[in-house]
């Protein structure tokens, strides 16, 4: 039978986040029937492809998706139905041409990135083959280890904290299976230290604490004596990764960052980079998130040349999963690595070749969830095809956040001896 594409169809589901994204989807000649769900960001970089929203006050607050479902059903459908679903390059291409824009804004990221993966994903299942195995072939080997976010801050919390996330890093984990248990052990540790302090264990948007604290390090302190209480050694058995949203707190007309929820002041490019040298002394950091602004790309590289030896320099923000800003970030020693969402960029080839390009330079690709997810487990399958090494899908809570590490225990699973995990 055929893998053609037979039917295309979009709907407006909800995300984690209770506001509209799209849902696609998709028949094959053969019969194969599957769907796929696009997540949301809050914390975006101003160069990300665009997620169409309606605007219309009257529906979700203007956030819903018409317009992008009615692209998916009356522009992309009728072009794209009667292609064979494994020519995945040439349907991201021919929805780039439709859109005809540089940064998705006429169809919507959403809608061309909702068929986008509901084409890998028929591909894979008419092929008779798992997702990661379809994309990475029989080198997909290697389990991403997680880093959790277990304390929120930033704009994924209302809170006194300005650091957006404080992950756990399973580094000395034998399996997946074990650092997933060793980070969730921790995240449950954590909530009792909070509890025993008086304060909050509510949970932000992706599943981390968001307690009022006296300080940003008091948040990694507290993560610190979480690790040892669950009987792991910080730095040795679980690590920690930051990011730090620089963008949300960065005031353009005066050149300095406000670290405004803490209430710890304004301070310059300078000063945020004496800052986390200090921290990384002091601390077992491994990886540090947009310590910067977006366009602070002299801060950046200033800060990547102080402490890109010694720690992982991810840039969010700054790159948009873009292979143009990351081959700028490339040559001007931007960074050491680069966050890869699939919506930042819109379409699974081009999110491919964001990988491709951080890996042929040396560089680590750190594969993200959003904010606003679904319980589509793509980025799960995704993370393994391209061996990364490194996933980061929020906290040990809240199933949308769950889904992809219980799909990971699947993959693990179903690679038995062959499955390998490690940092570096």
């Amino acid at each position: 039978m055929s893998s053609k594409i037979k039917k295309i169809k979009a709907i407006e589901v909800l995300d984690s986040r209770g506001n509209p994204t799209v849902r696609v989807f998709i028949e094959l000649e053969d019969g194969t029937k599957t769907s796929a769900s696009v997540p949301s960001g809050a914390s975006t970089g101003e160069h990300e492809a665009v997620e169409l929203r309606d605007g219309d006050l009257k529906r979700y607050r203007g956030k819903g998706v018409l317009k992008a479902i009615k692209n998916v059903n009356e522009v992309i459908a009728p072009q794209i139905v009667g292609m064979d679903a494994t020519n995945q390059l040439d349907i991201d291409k021919t929805m780039i041409e439709l859109d005809g824009t540089q940064n998705k804004s006429k169809l919507g990221a959403n809608a061309i990135l909702g068929v986008s993966m509901a084409v890998t994903k028929a591909a894979a299942l008419s092929h008779k083959m798992e997702v990661f195995e379809y994309l990475g072939g029989v080198e997909a080997t290697r389990i991403p280890v997680p880093a959790m976010n277990i304390l929120n801050g930033g704009e994924h919390a209302d809170n006194s904290v300005d650091i957006q996330e404080f992950m756990a890093v399973p580094i000395g984990a034998p399996t997946f299976k074990e650092g997933l248990r060793y980070v969730a052990e921790t995240f449950h540790t954590l909530k009792d230290i909070l509890k025993s302090m008086g304060l909050t264990t509510s949970v932000g948007d992706e599943g981390g604490f968001a307690p009022n604290l006296k300080s940003n390090e008091e948040a990694i302190e507290l993560i610190i004596k979480a690790i040892e209480k669950s009987g792991y050694k910080p730095g040795v058995d679980i690590a920690i990764a930051l990011d730090s949203a620089a963008s949300s707190f960065y005031n353009e007309d005066e050149g300095l960052y406000d670290l405004k929820w803490s209430g710890a002041g304004k301070k310059s490019s300078d000063e945020l980079i004496e800052m986390a040298k200090e921290w990384v002394n002091k601390y077992p950091i491994i990886s540090w998130e947009d310590p910067l602004a977006q366009n602070d790309w002299s801060g950046f590289a200033k800060f990547t040349k102080e402490l890109g030896d010694k720690i992982e320099v991810v840039g969010d923000d700054i790159f948009v999963t873009n292979t143009k800003f990351i081959k700028r970030g490339i040559q001007e020693h931007t960074a050491n690595a680069s966050l890869i969402k699939l919506n930042q960029i819109g379409t699974v080839s081009e999110t491919i070749d964001a990988v491709k390009l951080c890996i042929e330079n040396g560089w680590r690709a750190f594969v993200s969830h959003r904010s606003g997810e679904t319980c589509d487990t793509f980025l799960a399958d995704f993370s393994v095809a391209m061996q990364t090494g490194q996933l980061k899908s929020g906290s040990a809570s809240r199933s949308e956040r769950l889904a992809k590490y219980n799909r990971l225990l699947e993959i693990e699973d179903y690679l038995g001896n062959n499955a390998k995990y490690y940092w570096r």
